[in-house]
């Protein structure tokens, strides 16, 4: 004789331990998909490491090198020149060296390499030579030395120039660029623009570019 309240009972048994079979593959399931404490925190680590791998290479102190572009000029006589070595100078960096040279392809870049080339020299910054004239030369003898350009640095300078000469300033060829890992930017003559691509462009960001020009 068949027990089938038994059989019943059995069959209840049965099917109760299959759905707590089925509820403990579920929670580990779930539990695959949640993040453990132990996990944020590495991802939290690592994110402070990218924080701190951003900021590791800045440079403290800069050295820099002035170097003018004129043929009427001399450095006795070069407000430009002047602004762009107290703007660095009251930064906490240091000018390493001043120069000028005439305007002319050859002698422009030729002081270029020498500068970038330079142990002492992470940063130079030219003053004149970057309108349209036939003699402004400064940007078309720098560009053939740069490994890599810097547009950003342009761009915003003429953005910011727009705002007290309007659009005179589509003449300006105000550019920056990295030259063997020195950073070279070059500014217009007067005493206005080299303050403003100065103390405006140049100095907030120069400590982070010069760092990760070094790598």
């Amino acid at each position: 004789m068949v027990d089938f309240q038994s059989r019943d009972t059995r069959q209840d048994d049965e099917d109760s331990g299959e759905e707590e079979a089925e509820g403990e593959g579920d929670g580990s399931e779930h539990g695959d998909e949640a993040d453990s404490p132990a996990e944020d925190e590495r991802a939290h680590d690592h994110e402070d490491d990218d924080e701190h791998h951003h900021h590791h290479h800045d440079a403290e102190q800069v050295g820099v090198a002035v170097l003018t572009v004129s043929s009427s000029r001399s450095l006795s006589d070069d407000p430009a020149g002047d602004t762009i070595v107290e703007a660095f100078e009251a930064d906490g960096h240091e000018v390493v060296t001043r120069e000028l040279v005439a305007d002319g392809y050859d002698r422009v870049q030729s002081a270029l390499d020498n500068l970038a080339g330079r142990e002492d020299v992470d940063v130079v910054v030219t003053s004149g030579g970057t309108g349209v004239t036939p003699d402004d030369v400064t940007v078309d003898a720098a560009r053939p030395l740069f490994d890599r350009e810097l547009p950003g640095f342009g761009e915003v300078f003429r953005r910011l120039s727009f705002d007290d000469i309007g659009t005179k300033v589509v003449g300006s060829r105000a550019t920056g660029g990295v030259v063997e890992g020195t950073l070279v930017f070059c500014l217009p003559g007067s005493e206005h623009a080299a303050e403003l691509g100065t103390e405006s462009v140049i100095l907030p960001e120069i400590t982070h570019l010069v760092g990760l020009a070094r790598r």
